[in-house]
């Protein structure tokens, strides 16, 4: 049985009725709050309901979405505020308050400070990783995507096992950004780039291992970089400890919160306010199936299983407003092994020799493009009453001979036998047959071939403009021309492969100001409130501007809660 001991970090505070000046609820970007209050001189505590700290983030890829910051300035880029508020006023258009994007923007490179100041994490810029929306006023198809470098996790010491494992469990030890990533997987394309950065990163994770060290990058690089800076602070973290209630006193200020340790309530009283960064709905189906849609299958998200909206609905309870509640982090994925979890996909979608179909052996929808416009588009369909019922990405063996597939099938592995036993792989040397074993009508699903390669080999899709963006050709061939996102499928075997829809996390959630105070219907504040994170509304609304705006955004009114309750009340 667990014991109190374990659940704390350190290892064996005592667990009781206790005041804080401000309390953290949630490990994975409110690390940030947490940090920027104890900098502020706030004595803080951090309660998180899992056994690990980290949250979603650790799951992540690690990625930041910082414009116009020091770390884009500092390797040589040259985006400006106010281009960069140009773009969001764009894409997000009206979906969120202009105030939320703003105050953003002015709280990047304080954050940023924050960060170098405070955890060992080193950040650069992802150079040419686009905006998701390049096209638009203000974007840019350089990028405002950067990234934590590699970092020894063994600076967590005896708390390395309390980091939150990753979505993919790493067999050989190398650490890979997603810059890397890029061209890992072209690796047999491009192998003058792939196979260098193969060996680096090779000698980085198993040489390190030597030195007792253990590199690893994404978002366990920057969860474990967050939570060194914790323990280096001296914030305690109780772990295994969910929110039960908040309290309020008689004008409605919150003042501390009931919490559940380990089955015994403690209450905790927060004299400048509470944060929730709690993460979102992810895994409360009756909730996803209300605000967003019946066909979303069970636990497909690949936000941590402990992201049950806790949060969202207690912080109700006292009146707080909803918004966005339909929206997330769409993300297209391999469907799971009946033990196992959805595998991400990401290139996969845009590179040439490949197309996904519906269940009528139709394409509907430019491939390549970001993955949370990939998953509105589909529920789109499904409110138009022509739900897509299922998902199948086609693709032909030059494609798997040529790029690595669901991060985990380098270029000529072969399909695991278990993927073809669970009825989510199909291969055939004709089309025709390929299409009886997905299901799908042949007349159609032939005719939907044949005009994608003819299209293709004039390096122009005419239906979905698969490759016009910038983004689109991130991810392409690049050795491929005169369109690196298309190219025919003409030559068997050819291969299916299932698809469901997951995503990141929820991203509607608690309506909050640009200060990061919760709201209520009427717009007034809730006195001591915050949410940050999946927790809160996105706050570019139903958009994603660019890999990394979900933690970054985190990260930064994490920052910001900091600064409005070290400003806010007396001391106790």
């Amino acid at each position: 049985m667990t014991t109190a001991r374990t659940a704390t970090i350190p290892a064996g505070l005592t667990v009781q009725d206790t005041t804080v000046d401000l309390l953290v609820v949630g490990s994975g970007t409110g690390m940030s709050a947490a940090l920027a209050a104890h900098a502020r001189g706030l004595s803080v505590l951090i309660v998180e309901k899992s056994e690990y700290v980290g949250g979603s983030t650790a799951r992540s890829g690690g990625a930041l979405w910082l414009p116009a910051s020091q770390v884009i300035a500092g390797d040589g880029g040259g985006d400006t505020l106010q281009r960069a508020a140009t773009y969001l006023g764009a894409v997000v258009d009206g979906t969120a308050p202009t105030a939320r994007s703003t105050a953003y923007l002015e709280h990047i490179d304080a954050t940023v400070d924050l960060l170098r100041r405070t955890t060992p994490m080193r950040l650069f810029w992802a150079r040419e990783y686009s905006d998701y929306h390049p096209e638009r006023p203000g974007g840019t198809a350089t990028g405002r995507t950067c990234e934590c470098r590699p970092l020894d996790t063994a600076v967590l010491g005896e708390y390395l096992a309390k980091l939150r494992p990753g979505v993919m469990e790493v067999k050989i030890p190398m650490p890979t950004t997603g810059a890397d990533y890029r061209w890992l997987n072209l690796m047999s394309r491009v192998p003058r780039k792939g196979i260098p950065l193969v060996a680096k990163r090779l000698a980085q994770g198993v040489g390190g291992l030597l030195l007792g060290r253990r590199y690893a990058a994404g978002g366990q690089a920057l969860a474990a970089g967050l939570f060194a800076g914790v323990l280096r602070a001296g914030i305690p973290i109780w772990t295994e400890t969910s929110l039960q209630r908040l309290v309020t006193d008689d004008g409605g200020r919150v003042t501390g919160a009931v919490v559940d340790h380990l089955g015994r309530e403690i209450t905790v009283t927060a004299s400048r306010g509470i944060v929730l960064a709690a993460g979102g709905f992810d895994h409360h189906m009756d909730m996803r199936w209300k605000f967003q849609s019946e066909k979303l299958g069970e636990h497909a998200s690949l936000g941590a299983e402990t992201n049950t909206g806790d949060a969202i609905r207690i912080a109700q309870d006292l009146g707080a407003a909803i918004d966005l509640m339909d929206q997330s982090w769409w993300f297209p994925a391999v469907a799971a092994l009946p033990d196992g979890d959805p595998k991400v996909m990401l290139a996969e979608r845009s590179l040439p020799g490949s197309i996904i179909v519906d269940q009528t052996g139709s394409r509907f929808v430019n491939e390549s493009c970001d993955y949370m416009s990939f998953g509105q588009r589909v529920l789109e369909r499904e409110r138009a009453g022509n739900p897509v019922e299922s998902m199948w990405i086609v693709f032909d063996q030059q494609y798997r001979n040529s790029y690595v597939f669901a991060a985990e099938l380098f270029p000529r592995m072969p399909i695991p036998k278990a993927w073809y036993d669970a009825g989510i792989a199909h291969r055939s040397d004709s089309l025709e047959d390929l299409g009886r074993r997905m299901g799908v009508p042949h007349p159609q699903f032939a005719a939907t071939v044949d005009r994608f390669n003819e299209m293709a080999r004039a390096g122009q899709d005419s239906d979905f403009e698969r490759g016009r963006s910038a983004y689109d050709r991130y991810y392409g061939d690049l050795t491929v021309t005169p369109n690196p996102n298309l190219r025919a499928l003409d030559r068997g075997p050819f291969y299916a492969v299932r698809m469901v829809l997951s995503d990141l996390g929820t991203c509607g959630g608690l309506r909050a100001d640009e200060r990061a105070r919760v709201l209520r219907e009427d717009g007034t504040a809730v006195d001591g409130l915050y949410a940050i994170g999946n927790t809160a509304a996105n706050a570019f609304g139903a958009t994603y501007p660019g890999a990394g705006a979900t933690i970054a955004q985190g990260l930064v009114y994490g920052y910001i809660a900091a600064q409005d309750a070290a400003g806010a009340g007396p001391h106790v």
